[in-house]
């Protein structure tokens, strides 16, 4: 049978906003050259912002650094979770992702479905101040398990609805990241996945230096 991509990234634009780490707008420029049509734009916006990947640079003075990273540790088989009964302000907790254990395979990848970003993509700041997280019991499951890279479709920390946060109450990130985790933020689109397990992308963009980068993420069904 023919295989089909289905498109898991979100779309960035003039109205979109990175985490309140930064909250940062996107900035886009276009520049024009005549007699005939000829367009370039410039982009600024946070490497945080929609769809993107992060290496434990974000947290940890001397982590890798995204252009670091190869490949195939966002690309692969990945293991849909589902936590769609979990609400806003709600965590998706260990009694989520511990049943799943007899289907995770070392090499995973795990994406947690929440369909958080498919409702409230482009409200800002309630994108984030509202979103489920993750609990911390079952980050450190998650951490414990041989699984390469996790996938949220919700924003993840619990800190991002505290109205002074510091890099300290990045528990979540912290946990995934010191295991050398790559998170994927900014998915959407999940429920479309025909079953649980399926081929996963996740390319990013290469930029030498940085500690999280855009991405492209779909899958192959």
């Amino acid at each position: 049978m023919p295989r089909r991509i289905i498109d898991l990234s979100v779309t960035v634009d003039t109205s979109t906003k990175s985490p309140p780490s930064t909250d940062l707008k996107v900035e886009l420029t276009e520049f024009h050259r005549g007699p005939g049509f000829w367009q370039s734009s410039a982009v600024s916006q946070g490497l945080h912002t929609g769809s993107h990947a992060d290496s434990s640079l974000h947290c940890f003075p001397g982590g890798e650094k995204m252009a670091d990273v190869s490949l195939d540790r966002v690309i692969g088989s990945a293991l849909v979770i589902d936590c769609t009964a979990v609400a806003a302000n709600e965590p998706v907790t260990l009694g989520h992702v511990e049943p799943h254990a007899d289907r995770l395979r070392p090499g995973d990848i795990v994406l947690l479905q929440t369909g958080w970003t498919d409702r409230m993509w482009g409200k800002f700041p309630e994108f984030f101040t509202e979103s489920p997280f993750l609990d911390v019991e079952a980050a450190r499951w998650l951490a414990a398990r041989p699984i390469k890279a996790i996938g949220f479709d919700f924003f993840e920390e619990y800190c991002a609805r505290l109205p002074a946060f510091t890099s300290e109450d990045f528990i979540v990130h912290r946990i995934l990241l010191e295991k050398g985790i790559i998170l994927m933020e900014g998915l959407t689109n999940l429920a479309a996945l025909p079953c649980e397990r399926v081929d996963f992308f996740g390319p990013f963009y290469k930029i030498a230096g940085t500690e999280g980068a855009g991405a492209r993420f779909f899958a192959m069904v």
